[in-house]
């Protein structure tokens, strides 16, 4: 069962050409989730990479915080229709993460606490195009937009970045996660409007 909380309705501007098709511009911030937010104490949250073979490279919100971390200017779209235009992030890059691991899967499956997944082609997270947010706007990331820390991958609609991020699986197969399983789009691609499959 779906939560919907304030700001759904949105203020319908007119996108002009800043926004994929099917979209209208908010100036809210929509919380659209799953279930219940989960409560995640900084002091136990960990993020977990695991490779096909077995590996898995661990960091605590201290390590998480001792990395580079870099500031984002970025649009996010929902698949509901909604889009935020120049959204400002704080986080670490996906590369910075991805430093170490050694891997030859091509697909990750992100794993949030709370038991949410999607996926996501491992392509898709790397070269500047994603990162382990937990500020949005300056302030600490709130719980009901996945703090402590969520993944951003803002080029594909908003469900991709996955809140309360806890891990990300290596996959040498492109398997479906939560909504993807529900039928959603594999890929979710916004300018494309693949919405559903």
């Amino acid at each position: 069962m779906s939560i919907v909380t304030r700001g759904f309705g949105g203020r319908r501007d007119d996108p002009g050409d800043d926004v994929p098709p099917g979209q209208f511009v908010t100036q809210d911030f929509p919380v659209l989730s799953t279930g219940p937010t989960p409560s995640v104490d900084e002091a136990h949250w960990q993020l977990a990479v695991h490779t096909e073979t077995g590996a898995a490279h661990r960091w605590s919100w201290d390590e998480l915080m001792s990395l580079p971390a870099e500031d984002v200017t970025t649009d996010i779209h929902c698949v509901t229709h909604w889009s935020k235009l120049g959204t400002t992030w704080r986080g670490v890059s996906l590369d910075t993460l991805f430093a170490d691991v050694e891997t030859s899967a091509d697909f990750v499956m992100a794993h949030s606490y709370g038991g949410y997944t999607t996926n996501v082609p491992l392509q898709d997270l790397l070269d500047g195009q994603s990162w382990v947010a937990y500020e949005f706007e300056g302030e600490p990331l709130e719980p009901v937009h996945g703090g402590p820390a969520r993944l951003l991958v803002p080029h594909l609609y908003f469900w991709k970045s996955a809140k309360w991020l806890r891990g990300l699986v290596m996959e040498d197969d492109d398997q479906p996660g939560f909504w993807e399983s529900n039928g959603y789009h594999a890929y979710g691609d916004p300018w494309l409007e693949q919405r559903y499959s």
